[in-house]
């Protein structure tokens, strides 16, 4: 999918892999929280394409990037309907009907954690 992009495109799909590698484990993020660390505050839905796009790249955890309300609502673009909630279960994180239990708590906002000293 990332070769059939133009080069903008592969340049943000390649600026989005690089901060989804820092989300720590057991540590959550969101689609927009991404795109707001880029500059880019109303590319959400293009983040969830990069997250997609990822998993030709299993370094990316792409697991751990939800919608804003902490659902899992990327589960689908996983190998199994499960694939997604196993991977952040094993980290500790607990999830109800998809949904990411203590959201608030867990969530790692890129603006925030990568700021500069």
């Amino acid at each position: 999918m990332i070769e059939n992009l133009n080069a903008k495109n592969k340049d943000f799909f390649a600026q989005v892999f690089e901060v989804a590698k820092l989300i720590p484990p057991g540590r959550v993020t969101s689609y927009g929280a991404i795109a707001n660390y880029l500059g880019a505050s109303r590319a959400a839905r293009m983040v969830g394409w990069a997250m997609n796009a990822s998993h030709q790249f299993p370094e990316i955890p792409a697991h751990r990037v939800v919608n804003r309300n902490g659902l899992l609502s990327g589960k689908m673009h996983f190998p199994t309907p499960d694939s997604m909630q196993q991977s952040l279960e094993s980290e500790g994180i607990r999830i109800q009907d998809d949904q990411i239990l203590h959201f608030s708590e867990i969530f790692w906002d890129p603006s925030e954690e990568l700021k500069l000293p």
